[in-house]
């Protein structure tokens, strides 16, 4: 029986050879390959500032303090997320907004957005800040979430955890531009999942210096200079804390890997795109499955190939459908629980699942299949055989595909 793993990164030649390279030059924690990882981050997504983090959550927590989030504000957040998202709203005794997904897209709905802002701001709460996540790669409502922060006076982070790379456009006609670009400050995941891989790590992006250099001394200790210069010849012993940071710093063996994998980014897309395609092409004609489009004046990552079961038509359920795939040696996964489902959330304000009843409804259809650039289209082949197989019988049948793909 084959064995599809849900993931597998893509660590070539040029990555290992780096990492003993860092290894050997004794250097291992923050350090040049670092800063050197940071500048080719932003020249490549075209922002002024990147600083480089141990993970997008940390991105997150830093974005907010450098708005300045206070305990008692609130930040909009959607619900069909990942924890991260919401839980550094809580760090600071901020409270998460919670708030529905597009059917299209599974991104941020604006509309639902405002109806809940308008409901905080007449209870007397203070709106600070709203992050979009933009889900499974692609970019969601750009020029939506840009208005609606202006309306309200938001500041916009942007959880593009998803999407290295990935871009957008306003109009059919226009200029294409990357992920972040109209966010106040963006963050970037480089888990060693996603499209390119740290191992753990993430990025804090944005234009603006203020912000940049304050997530930079936040993240670590609030230490007021390069901690790593103070043992180099031209460096000073001296420094001063001027701030209660955190300890959120990237290492050098970690920026190794960042360094390679950005140059293979485009590579990873296209590849990503392919397979994605293939699935489309062979799942299309499934009447039981929603499959995920790319909208118009998008270019997704396809971090993910989230599909949704049309549970009216369907023989089987969603658990039974992804038992049946493990059956078959594939593994999925389901992003996400929505955040207003999970006990904390429940229990800490009062949540119930028909609260956000879109969400909570698109929450029981959605399965991510296995898609990552090491894959075969055969692998997909195998993949898709076995989501037939067990749809049109509605039971685990594995003869099918075992006939075809013996050994």
């Amino acid at each position: 029986m084959r064995t599809i793993p849900f993931f597998k990164p893509t660590i070539g030649d040029e990555e290992i050879r780096e990492v003993v390279s860092t290894l050997k030059g004794g250097w291992l924690t923050t350090g040049p390959k670092v800063r050197q990882f940071e500048s080719g981050f932003s020249d490549y997504i075209g922002q002024s500032h990147a600083v480089a983090l141990n993970s997008c959550t940390a991105a997150l927590h830093l974005a907010l303090e450098a708005i300045g989030l206070e305990a008692g504000e609130c930040v909009v957040v959607p619900s069909m997320t990942f924890a991260a998202t919401a839980e550094v709203v809580r760090y600071f005794g901020a409270r998460p907004i919670l708030v529905e997904c597009r059917d299209s897209d599974l991104n941020l709905d604006v509309v639902d957005a405002e109806k809940r802002i308008k409901k905080a701001i007449q209870h007397g709460d203070v709106v600070k800040a709203i992050i979009p996540v933009h889900y499974a790669g692609q970019i969601g409502d750009v020029a939506g979430v840009k208005e609606l922060a202006g309306r309200y006076n938001l500041k916009v982070i942007e959880d593009a955890a998803h999407c290295c790379p990935a871009h957008y456009r306003d109009e059919d006609d226009g200029e294409w531009l990357s992920v972040g670009n109209a966010a106040d400050i963006s963050c970037f995941s480089f888990y060693a999942n996603k499209t390119i891989t740290t191992g753990e790590g993430g990025m804090a992006c944005t234009n603006n210096e203020e912000y940049a250099e304050r997530i930079r001394l936040m993240s670590l200790h609030g230490i007021s200079k390069d901690a790593w210069k103070r043992y180099f010849r031209d460096g000073n012993w001296y420094y001063e804390i001027v701030a209660p940071g955190y300890k959120y710093n990237m290492a050098d063996i970690a920026a190794s890997l960042g360094i390679h994998q950005l140059r293979s980014a485009d590579t990873f897309r296209r590849r990503r795109v392919h397979l994605a395609e293939h699935y489309s092409d062979l799942l299309s004609d499934v009447e039981e499955l929603r499959l995920p489009t790319e909208m118009p004046n998008r270019q997704h990552s396809w971090h993910l190939y989230v599909v949704r079961l049309n549970l009216e038509k369907s023989k089987v359920s969603r658990n039974e459908f992804i038992s049946g795939l493990k059956e078959y040696g594939v593994s999925t996964s389901v992003h996400f629980t929505p955040l207003h489902m999970h006990p904390y959330y429940r229990e800490t304000y009062g949540y119930q699942p028909l609260d956000l009843p879109r969400t909570a409804g698109i929450y029981e259809e959605i399965v991510t299949l296995p898609l990552y650039p090491a894959m075969e289209l055969d692998d997909i082949n195998y993949v898709c055989d076995g989501i037939k197989s067990i749809l049109s019988a509605g039971k685990v049948d594995k003869t099918k595909v075992f006939e075809i793909y013996k050994g």
